[in-house]
């Protein structure tokens, strides 16, 4: 009986002994370490160029003008608003900071913008309503802004095609702008119907107006192609603050002198670019700064 106890002791007191063996041995193994592509790819710089269109529309806060109608709505005479149907072009350079799925990116950019808008106008002898003179004022504005737009991405899709969608805010300087205007119209008071269009006026009108503020938002896609990601993209920029000058509003004679006073406006593009990106990190030529 003594000898049974005995080895039943010696076995229990072996058995706890290796069972706290194994468990020290298990704490001390060394957790796995991430490896160092998969650290290396959490995180990116890019640089690059992108280069397109865009289509503006300019949206009217409120209406000016010069001539004020006696005997009819002055809403006749109002100008009418052609709306992203001019194209202009824009070059850009990006810096993008990638990680983990979310870029923040500031993309400074030299936008050349379009927009038309045109007005008529009518004076007829109130004595006989046939000697009647009708004109019409078409009117192209052509402005060059430096933007500088900062915008947050996010990555839909983590592979070699990523689609993506951003947010952000511009901020536009004044560099420069001109007003093309021309003048056609059909004279009934001279005997006859004689339709005429006359040479079109140039004039440069940076005075005109002034820097502005907005928003955007838009959507896009990565290619990635060896060690560089071609991006197409498209975006919403929104105005938010009036890009007239209205200390300067009626302060170019030559406009003002054939009728024509700017708007306050809100200024809206549509954006379209399409680019290469470098990365700025990475070790040797055989190991890839794209993600798998």
């Amino acid at each position: 009986m003594k000898f049974i106890l005995s080895l039943a002791l010696t076995v229990a007191i072996s058995t706890t002994g290796f069972s706290q063996f194994k468990k020290k041995a298990s704490n001390t193994l060394p957790k796995p370490k991430p490896s160092q592509q998969n650290k290396f790819l959490e995180k990116q710089w890019w640089l690059g160029f992108k280069a397109g269109t865009n289509f503006a529309q300019a949206k009217p806060i409120k209406s000016y003008t010069v001539m004020v109608p006696t005997k009819y709505a002055a809403g006749l005479n109002a100008k009418e608003y052609d709306s992203f149907s001019k194209t202009g072009s824009q070059a850009t350079l990006e810096a993008t900071f990638y990680y983990k799925g979310i870029s923040f990116s500031v993309q400074p950019t030299y936008r050349h913008t379009r927009f038309t808008y045109f007005n008529q106008f009518r004076w007829y002898n109130t004595e006989n309503s046939a000697e009647t003179l009708e004109l019409r004022y078409d009117q192209e504005q052509k402005i060059d802004y430096a933007d500088f737009p900062l915008f947050i991405k996010y990555d839909i899709l983590r592979d070699k095609l990523r689609p993506y969608v951003q947010v952000g805010i511009v901020y536009s300087m004044l560099i420069n702008a001109n007003k093309a205007v021309a003048i056609s119209g059909t004279d009934y008071a001279s005997g006859g119907t004689n339709q005429f269009a006359n040479e079109t006026l140039i004039v440069g009108a940076k005075d005109l107006y002034e820097n502005y503020w907005g928003i955007a938002a838009g959507v896009g896609v990565d290619y990635n192609l060896g060690n560089v990601r071609l991006v197409l993209e498209g975006s919403y920029w929104k105005g938010m603050s009036n890009i007239t000058n209205t200390k300067n509003r009626f302060g170019n004679d030559r406009l003002a002198g054939i009728g024509d006073v700017p708007d306050d406006l809100d200024l809206n593009n549509i954006i379209i670019s399409a680019g290469v990106l470098f990365p700025m990190r990475f070790l040797s030529s055989n190991f890839k700064t794209l993600d798998r």
